[in-house]
């Protein structure tokens, strides 16, 4: 009597009993992850709990936030991080900045990933006409500098945080859409694609029960390092002044508001670009091992 044959449950096309199991441990065994990470729980803790981490309103305008002569006040007991030129209380601007940026962030970054997920696998599934008009898109979006694009966009509609956000995703949604083209491409031509077709598998159910799951590593790198672009996006777009429009408190504009006073009162400038910079590079510290820890392949590239 012969033994019934296991199913391969490692073959192409089917689910894994476990999902990828480890990925978090291995992700905070890296150092400069786990610093990435530790930023992020800061600059979030900070962003969430600004109310309760400090006792003013961040556009406070005290009396006894600048000196007699009307200039900025520098880090004390009082004022930790110093005033900006209207007296108010910069901690207070950066924490509730805190709040901007990662708003903008995780909306902007998340749309543009769903909007270049979308092209990239109807793209690269389909083919044909309907491929080469999406991706022949995709090469025109391209061909114009982001940032330019961006103040374009940001010009012709009224700045606001959502406006900002969406102006961002529409011009960042360019690489997801080409990196998940090719990997769809690749995946389209598989032998257990070519299956699914021939048993009379619909578009739908081989794009969302096959072809996704498959992809769900790339959407997830690049979804994480996507933040930091759209992170450094927003502030140059506030810093130029047709991003967030003050009173509401965003890096950028706390640069653009305090920049004539850089040699007099240069913690003004500074501090916000650290919180920029650190947060930035946190997220492309996570986005880089989660590279390497979902897709090995692709370890070391840049």
């Amino acid at each position: 009597m012969t033994s019934p044959i296991a199913p391969d449950l490692t073959a192409p096309g089917r689910m894994p009993v476990k999902p990828r199991a480890g990925v978090w441990r291995r992700l905070v065994r890296r150092r400069l992850a786990l610093l990435g990470l530790v930023i992020v729980t800061i600059v979030v803790a900070g962003a969430v709990l600004a109310p309760w981490l400090t006792g003013y309103d961040p556009n406070e305008q005290m009396f006894d936030g600048l000196t007699i002569e009307g200039s900025p006040l520098p880090p004390d007991a009082k004022f930790w991080l110093g005033t900006d030129l209207l007296g108010r209380d910069l901690l207070t601007r950066i924490l509730y900045g805190a709040r901007t940026s990662l708003i903008i962030g995780i909306v902007a970054n998340g749309v543009a990933l769903l909007i270049g997920t979308l092209v990239g696998v109807v793209a690269g599934y389909f083919r044909g006409w309907i491929g080469s008009a999406l991706m022949r898109f995709t090469d025109l979006m391209m061909a114009f500098p982001a940032l330019l694009l961006a103040i374009c966009l940001a010009a012709v509609f009224e700045p606001s945080l959502w406006i900002v956000a969406m102006v961002i995703a529409l011009v960042n949604w360019v690489q997801t859409a080409r990196v998940i083209y090719t990997e769809t491409s690749s995946l389209a031509e598989r032998e257990f694609i070519d299956a699914e077709r021939t048993i009379g598998a619909s578009a739908p159910r081989i794009l969302f029960r096959h072809i996704l799951p498959h992809l769900l590593p790339t959407i997830i790198v690049w979804g994480t390092l996507g933040i930091s672009t759209t992170v450094l996006l927003e502030a140059t777009l506030s810093f130029l002044g047709i991003g967030v429009q003050p009173p509401t408190a965003s890096w950028g504009n706390i640069i653009f508001e305090n920049q004539t006073y850089f040699q007099a009162a240069p913690w003004l400038v500074f501090f916000p670009g650290a919180a920029i910079l650190a947060l930035a590079l946190a997220f492309n510290l996570i986005g880089d091992a989660l590279r390497d820890i979902l897709d090995p392949t692709q370890r070391g590239r840049a």
